[in-house]
């Protein structure tokens, strides 16, 4: 059986057709999706990059202010207690009296600092007793600040303020 010449066109131009939708499907489009995969993850490999370099510089500028911390721990007065400082304090600010009850408590920390934390509560002082107090207590040199404060009025109505503050500090275990 012999093919008439526009049959023949007609065959080769299907032929070419399904070559092309299949170079198409099978070569030219997969090839376009890993590229765009690869750029994909190109892009998340740089925003990781990016974080761990954000990481690093978090992580050296915590490890400088740790420095700094161990630095003034060495130049605080040997045997340093928490609970007589703030004890010391509450005279100076003059609400040594109002102390209801003081406990103390430690942690460990992951390396040779151990957290050394101090609960207070105070009854029956003013907003302004509360301040001096304040101002006494957080003392960069002695690496000493407040960690937690409550405050509330009195409720048997006799005026003042009832506050529970915890103060840390950090005790160097390694000296």
């Amino acid at each position: 059986m012999k093919l008439a010449p526009r049959e023949k066109k007609g065959i080769l131009l299907a032929v070419l057709v399904v070559g092309a939708a299949a170079l198409l499907h099978f070569g030219v489009f997969p090839l376009l999706e890993s590229r765009a995969g690869l750029r994909r993850a190109i892009a998340a490999k740089e925003q990781s990059v990016l974080e761990l370099r954000q990481l690093s510089a978090d992580y050296l500028a915590r490890r400088q202010s740790s420095q700094g911390i161990e630095e003034r721990l060495a130049r605080r007065a040997p045997g340093f207690s928490l609970f007589s400082f703030l004890e010391q304090a509450a005279g100076a600010a003059g609400v040594k009296a109002n102390i209801k009850y003081m406990k103390p408590s430690t942690s460990l920390g992951q390396g040779k600092l151990t957290e050394s934390v101090v609960e207070v509560k105070l009854e029956r002082i003013s907003l302004e007793q509360l301040a001096r107090y304040l101002e006494h207590i957080e003392s960069p040199a002695e690496v000493v600040a407040v960690k937690r404060i409550s405050i509330q009025t009195m409720k048997e109505g006799s005026g003042g303020l009832e506050v529970v503050v915890q103060v840390l500090t950090f005790l160097d275990q390694g000296a």
